[in-house]
């Protein structure tokens, strides 16, 4: 079953789908034919691993169809939304960006990259403690906030 997080259509940040897979050889293997048959790229990944279970969050090329072909499997996920912007520089970037955040006092829960690119720039997937205001001051100190839409061109 789906759990989302609210949901700000308006703005329209990144989807990610969070999906619980057992901690066994060819697990997120299976998730990604099943995904590839439909046509739905990976464009984003980051594992957490445990003992037991392993947390797969994914950025997917057609987060509609990859909503509606998880439901149609019976495979549990959560949804929820990410600020992904367009880095300025790799190492100057990143520490510009995490002293943005902390001077503004907001939460960063955690990030990763995306394997694809935007306007010839690496991309960062961030989970914040307030999309909104993390994406408005990130856009103040000068890093471009891509949105949906624009990532899935």
């Amino acid at each position: 079953m789906a759990v989302a997080e609210e949901v700000n259509p308006k703005r329209n940040y990144v989807r990610q789908f969070s999906v619980m897979l057992p901690n066994r050889v060819g697990a997120f293997s299976s998730l990604a034919r099943l995904l590839d048959r439909r046509k739905i790229n990976v464009i984003g990944l980051s594992v957490q691993d445990s003992r037991d279970a392993t947390v797969a969050r994914l950025i997917l090329s057609d987060p509609d169809a990859a909503e509606e072909l998880l439901m149609e499997q019976g495979i549990a996920f959560t949804l929820s939304e990410l600020v992904v912007i367009r880095m300025l520089e790799s190492g100057e970037g990143l520490k510009k960006c995490l002293m943005t955040l902390y001077e503004a006092e907001t939460n960063l829960d955690y990030a990763f990259s995306l394997m694809t690119q935007h306007q010839g720039r690496s991309l960062l997937a961030l989970h914040l403690e307030d999309l909104e205001f993390g994406a408005s001051v990130l856009n103040q100190a000068g890093f471009t906030v891509v949105y949906e839409n624009e990532l899935l061109r």
